[in-house]
């Protein structure tokens, strides 16, 4: 919903949310429910799992599908982005071997430093068709995705053009490791830790986000 309801001029960004084989009977009847109604559903042939390889074949599988986009991110069902201040972002970063992101560790400004954390990240094209024929990739699949794939470029020497979004991206004012965390601000491109509708409410209404809903007889507001 609150995807929905933003577009940017700067670009198109398809958002999807991703699943492994679905498995349970509701599942397959809600799902392609989803599909139909709104085409924002992509299954990959695994098992469900957080840090055994969806990651890679999340990333491997994408080249054949047919699909081709100048970044694909990976990002948590937690986080909120502004497709605006995204896009304002990563337009002038260049389109080959970037990595952008929000760099662990926390207090760390050097996209050098470790790699970039599974809140949200941008990979250019180019590395996600590396990633998809890479025995490095491969062959390391499992583990923390977030670091992986920071072990996956370091090892291949790729990700030459690497880029921190701080201190536009952070997590919810307050949230578990303080050093990740800071209060709202205008220049937010995504508010990680929207671990419940408190938070989330809280974040809509900092941004404002129903400023554009239409006057009606049918409701007032």
């Amino acid at each position: 919903m609150v995807y929905g309801i933003q577009s940017t001029p700067l670009a198109r960004i398809d958002l999807k949310f991703v699943f492994c084989s679905l498995y349970k009977d509701d599942q397959r009847i809600l799902v392609p429910l989803e599909i139909m109604r709104y085409n924002d559903i992509i299954i990959l042939d695994c098992e469900e799992n957080m840090n055994n390889g969806k990651s890679y074949t999340y990333f491997s599988s994408l080249p054949a599908m047919g699909l081709r986009y100048d970044y694909v991110m990976k990002v948590d069902d937690d986080i909120y982005f502004r497709y605006d201040k995204l896009a304002e972002s990563l337009r002038p970063l260049p389109r080959q071997d970037t990595y952008y992101g929000f760099v662990i560790p926390c207090d760390s400004q050097d996209p050098f430093r470790e790699y970039m954390a599974g809140m949200g990240y941008a990979l250019s094209w180019d590395l996600v068709e590396w990633i998809q024929s890479s025995p490095i990739a491969k062959n390391k699949s499992e583990g923390t995705e977030d670091m992986m794939v920071g072990i996956w470029l370091n090892e291949g020497n790729r990700g030459k053009n690497r880029f921190n979004a701080k201190p536009a991206m952070y997590n919810f004012p307050g949230s578990d490791i303080p050093a990740c965390a800071h209060d709202l601000v205008p220049d937010t491109i995504a508010v990680h830790k929207l671990k419940d509708r408190e938070r989330w409410f809280q974040v809509l209404k900092y941004f404002n986000v129903t400023s554009a809903v239409n006057q009606s007889k049918l409701y007032h507001l």
